[in-house]
């Protein structure tokens, strides 16, 4: 099993510490740049500006949730809009011959 680089991290780190423990070092800059911001918008923790950086913990829970770990096996990404009409049931027409 994979190191988890994440728990060798201070409790707040920089975003580059947080890059390289999650993608590596070779894809980290680009993480950096172009990843974060986009996470950001799906809840990726904030920097905290009295710690200088982001609260590893959080960043783990975040990623718990982006995975569905912490949902569980049974949860299920919703598909699209439910059509529950479709599913009305239709009386069955007996025949003399069923009887």
């Amino acid at each position: 099993m994979a190191e988890d680089l994440l728990s060798t991290l201070p409790l707040f780190a920089t975003d580059q510490q947080l890059a390289v423990a999650i993608v590596g070092k070779v894809r980290a800059s680009m993480w950096v740049k172009a990843v974060i911001p986009q996470l950001e918008k799906k809840g990726f923790p904030r920097i905290d500006p009295l710690h200088d950086g982001r609260p590893v913990p959080l960043v783990r829970r975040f990623y718990e949730g982006y995975f569905g770990i912490t949902a569980g096996f049974n949860a299920a990404a919703p598909d699209g809009k439910e059509n529950l009409g479709m599913w009305k049931s239709r009386r069955r027409v007996r025949k003399a011959s069923d009887e």
